[in-house]
């Protein structure tokens, strides 16, 4: 097991160059490892990574609210990091002055399984954010509370999450709302009476009312943190059934499965005839049936002009034959009329030799163009333009 340890980023002033402190956790502290400077308002911010590396290691995380604010740097490493050592590139920006600094943070971590603490308790604070619950003084105060409460021999910070982290919304910027935080500590003793008050039935049922639990220990955070006794988990280790088996190694021999047959390397071959029925037949026949009940349709049902005749009456195809009749007559009657064309439509000059065309009738023009003008009298202001005449030589 791996405790929790976290180091403030504060003003990067006091570094020259490049910097290099070490880190060295004990399991049984956890500690800050703080960088000072001289006091200054400028704003700055700070980028760190694993040496080598563009971001930083899983496990270690990086919060820094504004540039105004310092960074903290928090985390629980894993047990694949135990006895190496981990080195952070920070670096700071000065946003007024642009000026930068780097400094390098060795971190030796080891492991804590000769302190074991088989009993784990889980905590969600409500009233507090992730890097106002990792100040030394406040972590102290909280970790003082759940002491008087468990009565440990040892208590040490396992894990701190944010809740943000956990799949909790961000809050409204009213009221100082905060985001809440999670702080697992670990205990070398079995819980006391007033963490376990949480399990009995009576509390599960008001959990699931949305309704707050009656804990007797309440009011000794209550002054401080605001903790939600319906999130709090509790974890006994020492009850956990491991799922490891331990396997057992033999001789290294497979046994013996007889003497191997491979297939034949000649294959049987394959009829396609059935797939190609089921594949081009079967649609085409299907296709061919609906084209010929389509021809059946359009080409054998249809009326015609005949059997419309027969079921049409006769007084009808009468009156419809005479307005047929009576059109065409008024047609032909028009073809004959002999009436001068409107001065709009007659060419004036010919395109190519400049004389003057005189305007040609013919009797299979197209009846539906009538002249527009029955007859044009020019007026006494207007130059007299010449008249189309029916016989003998056009003059201009």
């Amino acid at each position: 097991m791996l405790l929790f340890w976290w180091w403030e980023l504060g003003d990067p002033c006091a570094w020259t160059g490049k910097g290099r402190g070490t880190l060295k956790m004990s399991p049984a502290t956890t500690g800050t490892f703080l960088l000072t400077g001289e006091v200054s308002n400028d704003p700055i911010t700070f980028n760190t990574n694993l040496m080598g590396y563009p971001d930083r290691p899983g496990w270690l995380r990086y919060i820094q609210r504004t540039p105004y604010s310092d960074g903290v740097l928090y985390g629980s490493p894993t047990a694949e990091n135990v006895g190496k050592p981990t080195i952070i590139e920070i670096t700071a920006y000065n946003r007024r002055t642009f000026e930068t600094a780097r400094h390098n943070l060795i971190i030796n971590i080891m492991s804590a399984e000769e302190f074991p603490l088989p009993y784990q308790a889980e905590f969600f604070i409500k009233n507090m954010n992730v890097e106002e619950m990792l100040a030394s003084e406040v972590l102290g105060d909280f970790l003082g509370a759940v002491k008087n409460v468990w009565q440990p021999e040892r208590l040490n910070a396992i894990n701190i999450t944010s809740a943000l982290d956990r799949g909790g919304r961000v809050p409204l910027p009213i009221n100082d709302m905060k985001e809440g935080v999670y702080v697992m500590v670990g205990a070398d003793v079995a819980f006391s009476s007033c963490l376990r008050e949480v399990e009995n039935p009576q509390n599960q049922l008001r959990c699931s009312q949305e309704m707050e639990p009656v804990i007797t220990c309440d009011k000794k955070f209550r002054t401080h943190f605001h903790i939600d006794w319906c999130k709090i988990s509790l974890v006994d280790k020492t009850k956990q059934v491991s799922t490891y088996q331990e396997v057992v190694r033999g001789e290294g021999i497979l046994p013996d499965g007889g003497e191997y047959k491979p297939p034949s390397d000649s294959l049987k071959s394959r009829d396609y005839y059935t797939d190609f029925l089921v594949t081009l037949a079967v649609p085409s026949a299907v296709a061919l049936v609906l084209f010929l009940i389509l021809a059946y349709i359009m080409c054998c049902r249809r009326e015609g002009v005949e059997k419309r005749d027969m079921q049409t009456p006769d007084i009808q195809l009468v009156h419809h034959s005479s307005i047929q009749k009576s059109t065409k007559e008024l047609r032909d009657m028009s073809k004959n009329r002999e009436i001068a064309w409107p001065l709009s439509t007659l060419p004036v000059f010919h395109p190519v030799t400049g004389e003057v065309i005189p305007p040609t009738h013919t009797d299979n023009y197209d009846s539906t163009n009538m002249p527009l003008m029955q007859a044009q009298q020019n007026l006494p202001h207007q130059t007299q333009i010449p008249q189309p005449q029916t016989t003998g030589k056009w003059y201009p």
